[in-house]
């Protein structure tokens, strides 16, 4: 049997597993995606328990077939989600999910206690995002839902309660605390107190590389603490890289612009233009720009579909078309996005009105969305930087006219497309190489 590591890749969408060999190549992989439900409180979240069957059952169907034999298992999912736990280790809530509405300002006490919301973001690297905040989330289930409250012994996040599902053992990893959760001190790098002053007790994270050995079906197997994904997606450049300057773009529902090797703190400039910071799983600051960009270019080629009725994969099949880029970034139009932030993520298709063909409205579209790009990681270079090669990970690696936008609007960045492919896994996978 070939050795191999198991990774748990969690996303919005689509819940992968990968098989690792020992020269760190896939030799196998299979994608799920699951039907969302609804919590108690009516708002759609994640199926968590078919979530959790599955995992089970994929890792049970693996060490059944014999063709693979797992030593290690490791997870990365998405970040701003919670689990809570009772006294018996048992989940006592749904997996909420980080788009639920919330009044930022019913919590105004806590940042006032602590500074002013200003002086708590940069103290905690964490923008005032509402539910986007797992601090926030805690909090909120403290204040509304009391008699849920009372039960809760353990707060994990979701990498760490997948690891549980295996090892029932209490962890925390840097990645996930340190993922905009308004929980860390990233002054002092440890928890901020306004989580003592709470009695909110949260595990001590311990780095990534870190393994418990499980009893699995009668196979002992080392099981990482898993990772937030967007920290696990740079670990492979940074070990290509060998501390070379970069940026990495890892483009998805979210396009997060990191850079770590910035050794300046937030400013507020910074916070208040969607700047925060990750960590790396030994703990190192990763300063980064977040924005909700993949899911505005998502509900956009549907309504792009509809009205133009073509198939919604016909910007897939477009051929660059450079006279038309140069026109666009001269003519420097805003139509689809906000001049700041954009709070608003649904698709207005009397936008569409304006444009006379499904090839001009698209390219409008990806061209501010370049330009917010763009912005986003000049926010994050340091005073004196050098930093030229900017690496693309994700979906968007494949999209010329993206690319082709963003070489336009800065000639000094060299954009390379990172020839890693599922970055996220493979990153949590290359933590756990001891252990094979």
């Amino acid at each position: 049997m070939k050795n191999v590591i198991a990774i748990i890749d969690i996303g919005k969408t689509n819940k992968k597993i990968f098989l690792f060999d020992e020269t760190f190549q896939v030799v196998s992989q299979n994608t799920v995606q699951f039907k969302e439900i609804k919590d108690d409180d009516g708002f759609s979240c994640d199926d968590i328990e078919s979530i959790e069957n599955w995992i089970q059952d994929e890792i049970k169907a693996i060490q059944d077939r014999g063709v693979y034999k797992i030593k290690a298992i490791n997870f990365t999912t998405h970040g701003a989600s919670l689990v809570y736990l009772d006294k018996a280790g048992k989940r006592i809530s749904p997996l909420y999910n980080y788009l639920k509405p919330l009044d930022v300002n019913d919590y105004n006490h806590l940042y006032e206690s602590y500074g002013g919301v200003e002086e708590f973001s940069r103290k905690t690297a964490s923008p005032a995002y509402g539910m986007l905040n797992t601090g926030i989330q805690m909090l909120w289930l403290k204040n509304h839902k009391p008699e849920v409250w009372k039960q809760v012994d353990t707060i994990l996040h979701y990498p760490q309660y997948l690891s549980y599902l295996f090892t029932k053992k209490i962890t925390a990893d840097f990645t996930s605390v340190g993922a905009h959760t308004a929980t860390w001190d990233f002054d002092t790098m440890q928890y901020h107190d306004w989580l003592k002053d709470e009695n909110i007790s949260l595990p001590e994270p311990c780095k990534g590389n870190k393994a418990v050995i499980a009893n699995i079906h009668g196979e002992h197997i080392a099981v990482g603490t898993g990772l937030h994904d967007s920290s696990s997606s740079i670990i492979p450049i940074l070990e290509k890289e060998k501390n070379k300057d970069f940026v990495l773009l890892s483009t998805g529902t979210w396009i997060i612009a990191m850079n770590p090797f910035s050794k300046e703190a937030l400013t507020q400039h910074q916070l208040q233009s969607n700047c925060l910071c990750f960590m790396t799983p030994e703990k190192q600051q990763v300063k980064s720009s977040m924005q909700f960009l993949g899911r505005i270019h998502e509900v956009y080629i549907k309504a792009l579909s509809e009205y133009f009725k073509v198939d919604i994969n016909t910007h897939l099949d477009m051929v660059l078309n450079p006279t038309l880029c140069g026109e666009l970034i001269d003519h420097d139009a805003r139509v689809f996005l906000a001049k700041g932030i954009d709070t608003d993520f649904e698709a207005h298709s009397d936008l569409l009105q304006k444009f006379i063909s499904y090839e001009t409205a698209y390219y409008q579209l990806v061209y501010e969305i370049s330009k917010k790009v763009i912005s986003g990681i000049h926010l994050i270079l340091d005073e004196n930087s050098n930093i030229s090669k900017v690496y693309i990970s994700g979906g968007f690696n494949k999209n010329e006219i993206f690319i082709k936008f963003l070489t336009l609007l800065n000639p000094d960045i060299n954009i390379k497309i990172s020839d890693c492919k599922n970055e996220s896994a493979l990153g949590a996978a290359l933590l756990m190489r001891d252990y094979l």
